[in-house]
């Protein structure tokens, strides 16, 4: 009888554990500026007058991620779509998708949060200061092949 309630407790720690992990990560993976499907309109336009412009391609899984973090309001981010404008990015130095060209000549390679965005652009985020994140992965272009790298 004690063996059995310790195994129905194991398995119900378990259970909690598993749900809250799933919970932790779907929550993890939404947008954090979803107030609204134009929340980011502002920051997207901002970027445009600051001539803030990003570099991918339709394929990149990091790009996806990227554009999918602005939600609607990324038809307002410049964007150069590389396959199809392959000397454009080749003169901007673009080596691997996605990356972030600011007006000062500096670059941010790979995914890059809003709040680095922000901070080198000096464009505000809806209700939230400008925060330091970091660039974490990105597709490295050559030639012939592509990689991912994390």
């Amino acid at each position: 009888m004690e063996n059995k309630q310790f195994v129905v407790s194991v398995i119900m720690v378990a259970l909690i554990m598993i749900g809250g992990m799933a919970w932790y990560i779907t929550d993890s993976q939404k947008p954090k500026y979803t107030n609204g499907p134009n929340a980011l309109d502002g920051f997207a336009q901002c970027l445009a007058e600051k001539k803030v412009t990003m570099y991918g391609a339709a394929w990149c899984t990091h790009c996806q991620s990227q554009k999918k973090e602005f939600g609607s309001s990324f038809k307002y981010v410049p964007y150069v779509e590389c396959p199809d404008n392959v000397k454009a990015c080749l003169n901007k130095g673009v080596k691997a998708y996605p990356t972030w060209i600011f007006p000062d000549g500096t670059t941010s390679v790979g995914e890059t949060s809003l709040e680095t965005i922000a901070e080198k652009s000096s464009c505000s985020l809806p209700g939230e200061d400008n925060k330091t994140g970091t660039s974490t992965q990105s597709t490295i272009i050559s030639s012939s092949t592509a990689t991912t790298t994390e």
